[in-house]
Formats: structure tokens, C-alpha cells, sequence
């Protein structure tokens, strides 16, 4: 960020009551017991969890072209997520006030870890993938999802410490083509970094580009993964003031309680291109 640039408001202290807060302090502190060993899908049913998908289109709205970094804050918080998988995420890049866009957003959460997935540079910045939780990360891993020469894509996978056990999650941005879709697709669930806790129940999300609804049928079936984005009709996201396509998708594996919803604010219809989903656990 430059030296004159405005920092990041803080965020509101107004919050909805959410049952994670009060556990949050004592799971830093080590006294909440770890879960004893069973099936993924039997002991990850227990409390309720709120996980986020945006893309923010760099804060830039998609009707007025306007850019303010407040008002995509604000869909957030009105949300009350205990983490946000987010695409199109600016850092340090004219067009945005050279904000750090990826400090700002996990500030406005209270988030206790985030990682950042640069993908796309511009000069001494650029924009790409984040990962804000209000739940420590065990491990976490980006993975490029570049198909020849075509735009950079990315996929982050995080493994986070919850009262649950432990929960996988990987954040996508997936490419234009639909042959590049399933090849990104395919790549990520065959990949070693993927398959190393591939035993844990998990959430794969974010902003597929999937305008034909191909991949649910394809690599993500084959996975043993089902989609709770679903029908599209339902889900539709794209473009976010008049939406006519479910782009922004979510499935899940090992994972018994879960529903998905799409924002649908006045706020949210202006302040990006997308309108966030939320899927809720337990």
C-alpha cells in the first residue's frame, strides 16, 4: 500500500450472535478437546459453520463501475462468515487506491489467518485468490491452474482447526473455456497436494465460470462429490444485477449437514459483477 493511501476501516463491532465466537478463544488456548477418530462424516456434524464465496470483482461494481472497497465490506459483514474463499482480490494496484485489499477483508472478519494467491500481476501488484478464517490453518497450499497460455487461475487448499475436527477447504477460480474447466478441474483432484488429506471432510468453491453446468456431471462426480448449489435455477449469481447464470458454485464430500444460498442485497447487486453464496454446515 502506498504511504498516502487510506487504510483499511476497521471493522463494525455490531455482530450477529454466532455460537463459533465463544469457542474461538478456547480453541487458541488448547481447551477444546480434540475429537476422537471416526468416520469424517459422523463426527462433522455438530456445530454451525458459515463459509462465504465472492467474487469481488476488485471492489468495482458491476452496473456503476465504481470502485469502493466499503461497500463489498459491508456484504461481508452483514454475513457474519467464519471464513471467505474470494476471487478477483486487489492488492497494491492503481484502479483499487493501491489498497490492500486482502488486509482489509480479513480485518472486517476478525479473521486469525488469511492467505493470499496472487495470480494475475500488475506492475508491483495484481489481483487473485483469498482465504480469510476465523479458525487457525493446519496446512495450506496454492496451486496453479494455468492451461497453456491462458489467463492464470488458481486454487487455494487450506486445511482449518474447528470445534468440528478438522475441515478442508479449496477455493477456485476456474478458466472461460469448458475443455480448460474440466482439464482445471480433473488437475486439482488428481494433484499430490490435494490428495494429501484427502481423508477429511472438505468444500470445494468459488467462481467456476460454469455458464453449462458441466462440471457437477463430470470430475467432481467421479470424486464422490456433491453439489449443493443445485438446480441452478436456484443459484443464479452472474451478473449480479439481473443474474441468469449460477457461476459461483459449491460442492462438498463427507460433509452430512449442509445448504447453500445465494446474497441476494440490494448492496450485493452493486457492489460487484457476481453476488456472493453462502453455504452453511450443520
Amino acid at each position: 500500500m502506498r504511504p498516502d493511501a487510506p487504510h483499511p476501516r476497521p471493522a463494525s463491532t455490531q455482530k450477529a450472535a454466532n455460537p463459533l465466537f465463544d469457542v474461538k478463544a478456547d480453541l487458541l488456548r488448547g481447551t477444546v478437546s480434540s475429537p476422537k477418530k471416526s468416520r469424517p462424516s459422523a463426527r462433522f456434524a455438530n456445530l454451525p459453520l458459515r463459509v462465504l464465496s465472492y467474487n469481488i470483482h476488485k471492489g468495482v461494481g458491476g452496473r456503476d463501475r465504481q470502485y469502493s472497497l466499503d461497500r463489498i465490506l459491508d456484504v461481508i459483514r452483514g454475513e457474519q462468515p467464519d471464513m471467505v474463499c474470494l476471487q478477483e482480490v486487489d492488492q497494491n494496484v492503481k484502479r483499487s487506491n493501491f489498497d490492500d485489499q486482502p488486509t482489509a477483508i480479513a480485518g472486517a472478519i476478525e479473521a486469525v489467518d488469511s492467505l493470499y494467491q496472487l495470480n494475475v500481476p500488475k506492475r508491483e501488484g495484481g489481483y487473485g485468490n483469498l482465504i480469510a478464517t476465523r479458525f487457525p490453518v493446519v496446512s495450506k497450499h496454492h496451486l496453479s491452474l494455468r492451461k497453456g497460455r491462458r489467463k492464470n487461475r488458481g486454487a487455494q487448499i487450506v486445511v482449518v482447526r474447528t470445534p468440528r475436527g478438522r475441515f478442508r477447504v479449496v477455493n477456485i477460480h476456474l478458466g472461460l473455456a469448458e475443455k480448460e474447466r474440466i482439464w482445471q478441474i480433473e488437475h486439482l483432484l488428481s494433484h499430490r497436494l490435494f490428495l494429501e488429506a484427502d481423508d477429511l471432510p472438505t468444500l470445494v468453491i468459488g467462481d467456476t465460470n460454469d455458464w453449462r453446468n458441466n462440471l457437477e456431471d463430470g470430475p467432481f462426480l467421479a470424486a464422490g462429490f456433491r453439489k449443493l448449489t443445485r438446480p441452478p435455477s436456484r443459484y443464479r449469481s452472474f451478473p449480479a444485477f439481473l443474474p441468469m447464470a449460477g457461476l459461483d458454485k459449491a460442492f462438498v464430500r463427507d460433509v452430512p449437514e449442509a445448504k447453500a444460498r445465494v446474497v441476494r442485497t440490494r448492496l450485493s447487486r452493486e457492489a460487484s459483477d457476481h453476488l456472493p453464496i453462502v453455504v452453511e454446515l450443520g
